[in-house]
C-alpha cells in the first residue's frame, strides 16, 4: 500500500511538473494557443494538454522528459475518434450492412484523411520536432500530421469531454467527407480486380515486385500485377501496398477499354 500511495504522489508531481513545463512559452506562445484555440473552435480549459499533443517524440531531447510526447495522447484520441465515427455511421446508414459501414470507417479514420484535417487546421505551425525531420518532406510527415490531429482529439477529450470530441470530429472530418461523397468511392483495385476476374472466370492476379530504390527513408517501389501472360498493370508508390494498389488500377483501366 505504502508503494502503491508513493507512486501515485510521483505521478502526481510528475503530472504537476509537466503542467508547469507546458504553461511556459519556450514551446508554444500564448499567442499561438489562441490562435490553435480559434481553429480547433472551443475554448480550452487546460492548455497544457494541447501543447503535449503537438510534441513529437524527435523533440524530447530538448525537454529532458521520457514520457511528454504526444504518443499516449494519439492513442487515446484514436479510440475516441474511432467511436465517434462509428456511431455516426451506425446513426446515419441505418440500412447499410456491416461491411458497407466498416470500410466508411476506415476510410474516414485513415492516416491520408487524417492528415488533410491536420493540413486543414495548419497544425504543421505549432508542431514541435526535430528539424531534421521537418525539413524531409516524405511521407513520413503524413504519418506525423495525422498522429497530431488524433493526439488533438485525445486532448479535446480530456479537457473538455466527449460531447465536445463529438462536435469536432463531426465538424472537421466527417462532414466534410460524407457530403463530398467520398464514402461512396471504392479506392480499393486490388479487391475491385480480384472481383473482376472471379466473376469473368479469369486467371487471379499475380503481384510481383519489380524494383526497389531510393533511400531507406524515402523508398519507392515498382509492383507488376499480371493476369495470364498477357494482361498487365505497373504501379509505382511509397510502399508495396500503394504500389499494388496503383497497378490494380491501371490494369483495371485496361480491361475497361
Amino acid at each position: 500500500m505504502f508503494n502503491l500511495i508513493s507512486r501515485l504522489k510521483s505521478l502526481i508531481n510528475k503530472r504537476k511538473k509537466l503542467k508547469a513545463s507546458f504553461s511556459s512559452d519556450k514551446f508554444l506562445t500564448n499567442e499561438q494557443l489562441t490562435e490553435l484555440e480559434k481553429r480547433i473552435g472551443f475554448p480550452f480549459i487546460d492548455k497544457s494538454y494541447y501543447i503535449q499533443a503537438l510534441i513529437h517524440r524527435s523533440f524530447l531531447d530538448k525537454i529532458e522528459e521520457d514520457d511528454s510526447s504526444n504518443e499516449r495522447l494519439e492513442f487515446l484520441g484514436d479510440a475516441v475518434l474511432n467511436l465517434v465515427v462509428a456511431n455516426y455511421l451506425f446513426d446515419h446508414f441505418p440500412d447499410e450492412d456491416e461491411g458497407f459501414l466498416t470500410k466508411v470507417r476506415a476510410k474516414l479514420v485513415n492516416r491520408y484523411t487524417l492528415s488533410e484535417c491536420a493540413e486543414k487546421l495548419n497544425l504543421n505551425e505549432f508542431l514541435l520536432l526535430n528539424k531534421n525531420i521537418s525539413d524531409k518532406s516524405n511521407r513520413g510527415i503524413k504519418t506525423i500530421q495525422s498522429d497530431a490531429f488524433e493526439a488533438i482529439i485525445g486532448a479535446l477529450y480530456l479537457d473538455l469531454g466527449l460531447e465536445t470530441c463529438k462536435k469536432f470530429i463531426e465538424k472537421i472530418l466527417i462532414k466534410p467527407f460524407i457530403d463530398s461523397g467520398n464514402h461512396l468511392i471504392d479506392q480499393n483495385y486490388k479487391s475491385q480486380l480480384l472481383e473482376y476476374t472471379q466473376s469473368e472466370k479469369m486467371e487471379l492476379p499475380v503481384y510481383t515486385l519489380l524494383n526497389e530504390e531510393g533511400p531507406q527513408h524515402d523508398r519507392t517501389f515498382t509492383i507488376q500485377v499480371k493476369i495470364g501472360e498477357n494482361l498487365t498493370g505497373i504501379g509505382v508508390g511509397k510502399n508495396k501496398k500503394s504500389a499494388e494498389q496503383e497497378a490494380a488500377k491501371n490494369l483495371i483501366r485496361l480491361l475497361s477499354k
